[in-house]
């Protein structure tokens, strides 16, 4: 799928804005602060509800305006072209799809998979379990028609366990919850692990093309408890008197994680942070290899300001990757980028200044 029309209003720096990408590469070019990284959260919110610079009504809306808006127009993989809309005021949100309200955000999402690396995107690997399971879980909510659901219900059961152990519970009135937290709990890990195991020859191999020099990629899943030696029912009851005494469930799915172990004894916490870069650069690019596999078309990538990202060793491997990809390609960057982006065929360019577009070339 790709875009074919993006329009925000009131989006940071910009009053408005109008783009016709092409289905290849598009380049955003302009200074430091002049809106660039602005055009690429507005297609990431399409795809999360959300920036990957924060909330919504953490300044993403232009000072003084009481809401921002994004309109897209996009042809989908079976080749029609559709058209939505999005608006939000910082607490609350609507959006209308081909005519139609859309009352359910997630609904909304799943017809924009977009992954994108931009200078936070680190974090992945170096940061906290919160952004592993997030990557994980995208990719199933895409992916795994019944993911979604037992989500839901996991998150659910997680929510009322937790209210019930504010209160200091009565063991009996626990255990009602316990069934339904842990059957949904190993739903949820299944999926999580298949998707780990399938997702690690890709990012093997993936890494491999950047950081050849450390050896073999290896993935470890943590799924939240002892996974292997007991069952999630079990590890609730063990656990149980800890959990009324803390007032919040201990172990369950919302706990997992997992963790990179390159072959040359290199672990997660001894990584650089350049190390942290490419690898989670590598994720996503394994990711995006892997959507391909499951769903039969690309999801839209977006690269913010990558060249600054990266040296020019790693700039020209991603490059190479980057330059037969069929997917529809975001790029932002400053006129010293240009070696970057020389390495491969831009099909159109964007000129931002202070929150403007200002003109577009092929």
């Amino acid at each position: 799928m790709h875009l074919t029309s993006l329009q925000g209003v009131n989006l940071r720096c910009f009053t408005e804005f109008t783009l016709t990408p092409d289905p290849g590469v598009n380049l955003l070019l302009g200074k430091n602060g002049a809106g660039k990284t602005s055009i690429l959260e507005a297609i990431h919110i399409l795809g999360y509800g959300r920036s990957f610079r924060g909330r919504i009504r953490d300044g993403l809306i232009k000072q003084g305006e009481s809401y921002l808006q994004i309109t897209v127009r996009w042809q989908n993989p079976g080749g029609q072209t559709q058209q939505a809309g999005f608006q939000h005021t910082g607490s609350d949100w609507n959006a209308r799809m081909d005519g139609r309200d859309v009352d359910n955000l997630s609904q909304f999402c799943e017809h924009f998979p977009v992954i994108s690396f931009e200078p936070g995107s680190h974090e992945l690997i170096s940061g906290t379990a919160d952004h592993r399971r997030r990557f994980v879980d995208w990719a199933l909510f895409h992916v795994e028609p019944e993911f979604t659901q037992q989500w839901r219900r996991f998150h659910r059961a997680l929510k009322q366990r937790n209210a019930l152990l504010k209160r200091q519970p009565k063991v009996a009135e626990l255990a009602s919850w316990d069934a339904e937290y842990a059957e949904a709990g190993e739903a949820l890990t299944r999926y999580r692990r298949n998707y780990l195991n399938n997702l690690e020859p890709k990012f093997r191999e993936t890494a491999d093309g950047f950081l050849p020099e450390c050896g073999e990629l290896n993935i470890s899943f943590q799924p939240g408890w002892r996974d292997g030696q007991i069952s999630l029912l079990d590890a609730l009851r063990l656990n149980r008197d800890r959990d009324i005494q803390s007032g919040f469930c201990g172990v369950g799915p919302h706990r997992a994680d997992w963790t990179v172990r390159l072959g040359a004894g290199l672990q997660q916490e001894h990584f650089s942070r350049g190390q942290a870069k490419l690898l989670a650069l590598a994720a996503m690019l394994a990711q995006a290899r892997r959507f391909v596999e499951d769903k039969g078309f690309w999801p839209v990538l977006c690269f913010d300001d990558i060249a600054s990202e990266l040296d020019c060793l790693h700039s020209a491997k991603v490059a190479a990757f980057l330059k037969n990809c069929p997917a529809q390609i975001w790029i932002t960057g400053t006129e010293a980028s240009a070696p970057f982006t020389e390495n491969f065929s831009i099909q159109k360019t964007f000129h931002v200044e202070h929150g403007m577009l200002v003109n577009h070339a092929g």
